[in-house]
């Protein structure tokens, strides 16, 4: 029928769009794993890596909050309701009013970090001894990345706004330039030598700081070449931005929470010697999937599902998120099963080598085996989100968030005397789905969860296919563990790469004899979007 060539058409069309936003964070995620095996030889999990991963937690949040696209969902819909109801001029005002007040605002913000640094590192650290070294240490880093904050702001509204208009390459391929910053300056370390190493956490904050300046210049300078852009920053009360703000508010707590579940589990665990950076090390590998979802729900479906829900009908909202769903959960399962079974052999390709050792290995794989268990859930909560968001409800998603944040920091609480930094991370793994299952229900009652036919039927044959993926992926560890344990950094990668590549091979035949992934798919999904958002 019409209707069916219509939708299928969309699914494409949002595939493709995904594609290059994936294709993006996939290539960011590539290089941040770089990164972090660079830092990893440089600071390997002792008491500077402590600190710098503790310190790290604050420009973090910020980046989670604002700049991985969690405004995206209160700034999208208001900016085309009014674009479609009252043109140009308003959005522009608009822009520059929300660009205006994430500078004065997020500015206020870095002179009190900078200020109260130390109590900062009491809060986010709690068990580094006042006179110790960690202590002093995230203290002096926590001031010299402060400045990333307000820079984060910045580049979350000029991001949200070319999302908002469809140009979703530039906000996409911002956190290539971020870790390739990065990346220069920790190759500048690991040449430096001795000396430089002693200096690397303060190298490697103030690098945050230039790396997200030039982020700032990519995606300002995209957001310049839109025919409706912001020209300047306003301080304004319209009625347009306290809608922003009492939507956005909720939604970027919500949007945050994964980061305040780390922080609080890092808080907890601050007190054992290296687990700060063991988890840190795990929740950078346990990021990958997570945050190849989290931008295409940001930059791609949640827009989608916004323009349906807003000028759609009840059908084409259905599709579009059942479309979300699938894409989502397509890469989450997999990729959970890939961590559960693959961890340790991951863990050690990247990063032992230099001062991280084989127990480091071990430690960071355990804490991963058990985050991954939360993956699909923390996905799923993400996708529900955005349902949440295109009806302007950002509150809903908050309260859910939360509650799975305390179930989270009370698990925590009761495995870390027992289990260590490994209990921790399956807190927050269980915590993973009791936000969903929160958001879930109340979806249901409003009548918000809806899904077209084909969703219904497809997903339980993307489970089958992760399913047929674990077995082989289980068989093929066997073997090369019983191959014996490769030799060198190049073996390591070998060995790890032709289990991913197993695991790839059999997901996508399992997808192709289940129905789901046609032959010419893969590749459309991967093509520059033609079609209008």
């Amino acid at each position: 029928t019409a209707a069916g060539r219509h939708d299928a058409a969309a699914g494409r069309a949002l595939a493709r769009k995904v594609g290059t936003v994936g294709s993006a964070t996939l290539a960011s995620r590539v290089l941040a794993f770089l990164r972090d095996a660079g830092i990893a030889a440089l600071l390997g999990a002792g008491p500077m890596a402590d600190a710098y991963f503790a310190a790290l937690q604050v420009p973090n949040l910020f980046r989670r909050l604002l700049a991985e696209g969690a405004l995206n969902g209160a700034f999208v819909p208001l900016w085309l309701r009014l674009r479609d109801s009252r043109g140009s001029a308003a959005v522009q005002s608009f822009g520059e009013s929300a660009l205006g007040l994430m500078a004065v605002g997020l500015g206020i913000a870095t002179v009190l970090l900078m200020l109260g640094a130390p109590l900062v590192v009491h809060v986010i650290a709690p068990g580094f001894a006042v006179d110790g070294e960690r202590f002093a240490l995230a203290a002096q880093l926590v001031r010299l990345s402060a400045p990333y904050v307000v820079i984060a702001g910045c580049v979350a509204v000029l991001g949200a706004i070319l999302n908002a208009e469809g140009r979703v390459t530039a906000v996409a391929f911002g956190p290539i330039v971020f870790n390739g910053v990065l990346i220069t300056a920790v190759l500048g370390l690991l040449l430096g030598g001795a000396v430089a190493v002693a200096h690397a956490g303060a190298v490697l904050a103030i690098a945050i700081v230039t790396a997200g300046l030039a982020q700032t210049v990519l995606i300002g300078g995209a957001a310049l070449r839109l025919p409706v852009r912001p020209r300047r920053p306003r301080l304004s009360a319209s009625p347009e931005l306290r809608r922003l703000v009492s939507l956005a508010g909720p939604g970027l707590l919500a949007g945050g929470i994964p980061q305040i579940t780390l922080m609080a589990g890092a808080m907890i665990a601050s007190p054992s010697p290296a687990a700060v950076s063991w988890l840190y090390y795990a929740d950078r590998l346990y990021e990958f999937p997570l945050g190849v979802v989290s931008v295409a729900i940001a930059s791609v479906m949640g827009p989608v599902i916004a323009a349906r829900v807003r000028t759609g009908t009840g059908p084409e909202v259905a599709a579009a998120q059942g479309h979300a769903m699938e894409l989502a959960l397509g890469l989450a399962l997999p990729s959970a099963a890939g961590f559960v079974l693959l961890a340790e052999p991951i863990a050690r390709a990247l990063f032992e080598r230099g001062a991280f050792t084989p127990h480091d290995t071990a430690m960071v794989a355990a804490a991963l085996a058990a985050l991954a268990v939360g993956l699909p859930g923390h996905v799923v909560e993400k996708v529900l989100g955005a349902f949440s968001f295109a009806r302007e409800d950002t509150r809903t998603p908050m309260w859910a968030a939360l509650a799975g944040l305390a179930a989270s920091s009370a698990g925590a609480l009761v495995l870390f005397p027992r289990w260590g930094h490994v209990g921790v991370a399956a807190a927050i793994a269980a915590g993973g789905y009791v936000g969903p299952a929160a958001l879930a229900v109340v979806l249901a009652r409003r009548g918000w969860l809806r899904f077209d036919p084909t969703a219904a039927g497809r997903l339980p044959r993307i489970l089958l296919a992760t399913v047929a993926t674990v077995i082989a992926l289980a068989a093929a560890r066997g073997l090369a563990d019983a191959a014996g344990a490769p030799v060198g950094t190049l073996g390591r990668f070998a060995v790890l790469g032709a289990l991913l590549g197993v695991g790839l091979a059999v997901y996508l035949l399992a997808l192709r004899v289940l129905g789901i992934l046609g032959p010419g798919d893969l590749v459309a999904a991967l093509r520059s979007p033609r079609a209008p958002p």
